[in-house]
């Protein structure tokens, strides 16, 4: 009997947390969705796992004896996963680096033509993703590094860098009652109905809706998206305002959207994210040193 690692990253996760809420927010996914992998799992072992209740959930006599191996054998995987990726970006003088929406900005391409000129042969893969994946591939494996807005859910478990940080704007439709105001304060936002990230990314949905400073005043989410494509059209069709890093006023503008200053709300911070296992990889080293160096 085969069981992938993902059902066993979703037991790990559960049993880690004892909630199925918690576990859902730390790997991106909704809690039906986590809930249907767990009996999914117990049906192929044939075991229950777990004893649900109110309080959370339990773990069984067989669901202690999985979880004490469980997280070994998912580092092992994770490690051989690490090696025959990096032996393939190798091999094709690849870096693959993970961003959203702008990435560092204008600094981006200074950054790429610094590490090519330092590794000579050498491409730099940028992938985008979308913001349901705020670690941009990183918390998967699927890049060497990333550039990031931070904070972003599972940041404790990278290295992160902070590079530069930049006020946060509103996009509201160009036919908002507040769109002719030189500046907004946040409080007057309040009341309005949000575009929002997916439920699932929770900490990155929650700074987008800057919730820690609304004191308390509950969020009332207008559209859900997790593409920037989407995300505009929203806007642009009247389901809400949206706040967004200030240089989203020169990569994202269009018609039917204006961009004002928020006052009463902290500033987006980007960064450069790695593994913890990459610290001794040179190529990462050299990514991350000319992001830092990239001002």
């Amino acid at each position: 009997m085969d069981v992938d690692t993902r059902l066993l990253r979703v037991f790990a996760a559960v049993a880690h947390e004892g909630s199925l809420t918690r576990a859902a927010e730390r790997l991106f996914v909704s809690q039906p969705a986590l809930t249907k992998q767990v009996r999914q799992l117990e049906n192929r072992l044939g075991v229950r796992l777990f004893e649900r209740s109110r309080a959370g959930m339990t773990l069984t006599a067989a669901g202690r004896a999985l979880s004490a191996r469980a997280p070994g054998m998912l580092a092992d995987w994770d490690a051989v996963l690490r090696e025959t990726r990096g032996a393939a970006s190798r091999a094709e003088r690849v870096l693959r680096v993970g961003f959203l929406a702008s990435a560092a900005n204008e600094a981006t391409p200074r950054i790429v033509n610094e590490f090519t000129r330092l590794h000579p042969g050498w491409r730099v893969d940028m992938r985008q993703a979308s913001w349901s994946d705020p670690t941009a591939g990183l918390g998967s494996g699927d890049v060497d590094a990333a550039l990031l807005r931070l904070p972003f859910p599972g940041q404790e478990r990278l290295r992160v860098a902070e590079l530069s940080s930049e006020p946060r704007w509103v996009a509201l439709p160009s036919a908002h009652r507040l769109a002719g105001r030189e500046e907004i304060a946040f409080r007057e936002l309040w009341d309005e109905p949000f575009v929002a990230a997916p439920a699932e990314t929770g900490l990155w949905r929650d700074h987008w809706l800057a919730v820690d400073e609304r004191e308390g005043h509950p969020v009332r989410i207008g559209a859900v998206t997790d593409q920037p494509d989407d995300w505009l059209s929203a806007i642009a069709n009247g389901y809400g305002v949206a706040l967004a890093p200030e240089s989203t006023t020169r990569f994202y503008a269009r018609p039917g959207i204006v961009y004002r200053p928020v006052s009463g709300v902290s500033p987006s911070r980007i960064g450069v994210a790695w593994a913890p296992e990459d610290d001794g990889n040179p190529l990462v080293r050299d990514f991350v040193r000319c992001c830092r160096e990239s001002d």
